[in-house]
């Protein structure tokens, strides 16, 4: 099937095509196009004429415009779901997931667009103040250009278009090349919930020419999602604008005394081979207490060597293909490297295409690239700890910070956790690749900085305008 993109309230096409296949079998899943840099001006202009209409919007318009889109996308889940499946390799039950939790976004991004506040400030706090009162509301900034990455290719898309609608703003996104047919499909039923022409445009386009946007002055900010080196690439050219960027990790997770064991193998499974841990927050590096590593390590291993892999399409599958064979190849290169340095490969690390088998290391060391970088592959370090002050520290002995695990019982352990894991969330009693769409979301160091979740996007989105009343 062929899918136009949408600009300015309009479905176009263009004489470059983009055929969209699927990372498990490498079949063609559907076509869309790569917008000319006429159709990138015409977006920008849209978006700008799209931003005076939607600001205008009385806020219980715009809660209306987003309850329909969430509607809209739950009367078409199964659908949409079987689309994620098919463009990115994602397991068919973890694509039903995905499209609840976009439902759910829209959903609370209608609520939080009836909650858009201020507050009132006494100023007389001094002689020459008498009779002087503060007033504060939050105002949209202007369009926004997301641009969103392939792992998530609906729920991502709709962090970012979602609490752009609340708050007023408008909205360019450009979704990932390699899926991006789902976001084409949210598109058709933004069109169908009454969205002002130009306030939401989806479409494809070659690097050079989202740089363009982004350096642009009727775009007022930059919401990304993806590798550090291009966003932090797209931070040096935004210049002044408003950057949002919600990089990668290397999530590190604290297995510590007291920790109910089969529900921290439990989890960390989940946690590090979902979606073959292609997620940012994916599980990457476990420290686990010595005087409970042995046992850990038995029922992890013995829960791993149990997943189902295979056809992303099977509703048996829990894991399926990683998005391309070359993601897949490069993944196994960085276990023949560990294994190299003296690495223990304890299961996994075959390859057959873009299947990469569950694999769990031992012996690592910090400098090997499975600890130190974001390996975004089905492929898990465990190393364990004596005091827990050293796990600590083996968690923060990494370039990113985005979100840690920390497993056990005592009140003191958690909160020493809290105070000294340098991460934009600590997760307590599970795993850092819990997410629920409301909560904020963001990392520090290279992980990034702002935050989602959509009060908290909001706050990004809006500048902060105050006014001082003289009443006397």
């Amino acid at each position: 099937m062929e899918y136009p993109f949408f600009i300015g309230g309009k479905w176009k096409k263009s004489s470059r095509t983009v055929e969209v296949l699927n990372p498990y079998n490498h079949q063609v899943v559907g076509m869309t196009y790569h917008a000319s840099l006429e159709d990138v001006e015409a977006a920008m202009a849209a978006a700008a004429a799209g931003f005076e209409e939607i600001r205008q919007l009385p806020a219980f318009r715009r809660a209306e415009m987003l309850r329909r889109i969430s509607e809209g996308l739950n009367g078409r889940k199964e659908e949409v779901a079987r689309m994620i499946t098919l463009e990115s390799g994602k397991p068919i039950t973890d694509a039903r997931v995905e499209v609840n939790r976009a439902v759910n976004t829209f959903q609370v991004a209608s609520e939080e667009a009836k909650r858009l506040g201020g507050e009132v400030l006494p100023l007389d706090l001094m002689p020459g103040s008498e009779r002087r009162t503060g007033i504060t509301r939050r105002v949209p900034i202007g369009p926004i250009v997301g641009i969103s990455p392939f792992n998530f290719p609906l729920n991502l898309p709709a962090h970012k278009i979602a609490p752009a609608l609340a708050s007023g703003n408008s909205i360019i996104l450009k979704p990932a090349p390699k899926t991006p047919l789902t976001a084409l499909l949210l598109g058709e039923i933004i069109a169908s919930a009454g969205v002002p022409e130009g306030a939401v445009n989806i479409f494809l386009c070659e690097n050079s020419e989202a740089e363009k946007m982004v350096t642009d002055p009727r775009i007022k900010m930059l919401s990304f999602t993806g590798s550090a080196a291009v966003g932090w690439h797209l931070k040096e050219r935004a210049s002044k604008k408003r950057v949002i960027l919600e990089l990668g990790g290397n999530a590190g997770v604290i297995v510590h005394t007291g920790a109910d064991i089969d529900f921290c193998v439990q989890r960390c499974a989940v946690g590090g081979f979902s979606y073959a841990g292609q997620v940012c927050i994916s599980v990457q590096r476990i420290f686990i207490q010595e005087e409970i590593y042995p046992k850990f390590l038995d029922r992890f291993l013995s829960k791993v060597q149990s997943l189902k892999l295979g056809d992303p399409m099977d509703e048996k599958t829990e894991m399926g293909s990683m998005v391309d064979t070359k993601a897949a190849e490069r993944a196994e290169g960085w276990i023949r490297e560990a294994a190299n340095h003296g690495a223990k490969v304890l299961t996994g690390g075959k390859r057959i295409g873009a299947l990469l088998e569950p694999t769990v290391l031992a012996e690592t060391t910090p400098e090997m690239a499975v600890r130190c970088e974001e390996v975004f592959a089905p492929i898990v370090t465990v190393t364990p700890y004596r005091y827990l002050d050293d796990a600590i520290d083996q968690v923060n002995r990494s370039a990113y910070g985005l979100q840690a695990g920390f497993f056990g019982s005592e009140i003191k352990d958690v909160f020493l956790a809290f105070d000294r894991i340098d991460v934009g969330g600590l997760i307590v009693n599970d795993v850092p690749t819990y997410r629920i769409d409301h909560m904020p979301y963001g990392g520090v160091k290279d992980s990034g900085f702002g935050r989602e979740g959509i009060r908290y996007a909001i706050e990004e989105m809006t500048e902060l305008k105050f006014m001082a009343l003289n009443l006397k």
